[in-house]
């Protein structure tokens, strides 16, 4: 199945909603999954190297500069999609153990049918909600831990909370990272709220973001990278301004939260609803 041709996409019901396979015209190998017509994952079985959203991007070069090229990395990824990264990851540092965490099972045996990743890769997936399985897992047990969970198009809000983040810390080395995707629009509320949380725990943070994002101009993805020690900031901000598409790194996360408290899970929200017609076009 992973030889469909162009023109012949491929619709299924899953959990989530209505998942279609799309055919890249501009690239053989290429696949757009969308679910409920919003992009959410895009691959190319031909070349895992290559990543073409922004927020994917962003953390991609993260994930080359929080160790030495080609080095195995542990990585916890929390929402699966079309395994973009566990593919990226797998073919840059050969070795590295994965594990995905994806909710909706229908959806992992379409990918996994429709979009088969490298079987020598040390990669599993387990079907289950990411916090309950983060608390499940044992202490400093992995070197990333990614965070990109979306129920439809929103972050649910029992992974936007500080007793999270302390979830995700236990399970990361002293010397780990979490990466996290934040979605969100003017003025950044969630945003800012997010970035206060996260370093309530892990307080060596950058974030990385389109400058019109970072502004509040406009809704979009600000992808965090926080641990326990320095992050890679000179690199990182040469990686986003030579990028497709150039960004920012804030260093001055302070100033960014703007004196906002930490989210507890008593009063932790999803994230933001996208505009109506932000993916219009995009399939």
């Amino acid at each position: 199945m992973a030889q469909r041709r162009r023109g012949e996409r491929r619709t299924e019901v899953v959990a989530s909603g209505v998942a279609e396979l799309v055919p890249d015209p501009d690239r053989t190998g290429g696949w757009t999954l969308l679910l409920d017509g919003a992009p959410q994952s895009h691959v190319d079985l031909g070349d895992p190297t290559y990543l073409e959203f922004e927020y994917v991007r962003r953390i991609g070069a993260a994930l080359d500069l929080v160790a030495p090229p080609g080095a195995p990395l542990r990585v916890l990824h929390l929402g699966g999609g079309a395994l973009t990264l566990p593919r990226y990851v797998a073919a840059t540092r050969p070795g590295s153990p994965q594990r995905v965490v994806e909710i909706d099972e229908k959806l992992v045996e379409l990918v996994r049918s429709a979009l088969p990743w490298d079987p020598r890769a040390k990669l599993r997936v387990r079907v289950g909600d990411a916090r309950e399985a983060v608390t499940g897992m044992r202490d400093d047990g992995y070197d990333v831990v990614i965070v990109d969970v979306f129920a439809g198009s929103r972050t649910p809000a029992h992974l936007a909370s500080a007793e999270f983040v302390r979830e995700v810390a236990r399970v990361l080395a002293p010397g780990g990272w979490m990466l996290a995707n934040v979605a969100d629009g003017p003025p950044l509320n969630y945003a800012r709220t997010q970035v206060a949380t996260i370093r309530s725990v892990l307080p060596r943070a950058v974030l990385v973001a389109d400058t019109s994002v970072l502004r509040g101009r406009r809704f979009g993805n600000l992808v965090v990278l926080a641990g326990r020690t320095e992050p890679p900031v000179e690199e990182l901000r040469r990686r986003a301004a030579g990028d497709w598409f150039p960004g920012r790194v804030e260093t001055d996360l302070d100033r960014f939260s703007g004196g906002r408290a930490p989210a507890t899970d008593v009063d932790a929200v999803p994230s933001p609803t996208p505009p109506q017609g932000l993916f219009s076009g995009r399939s």
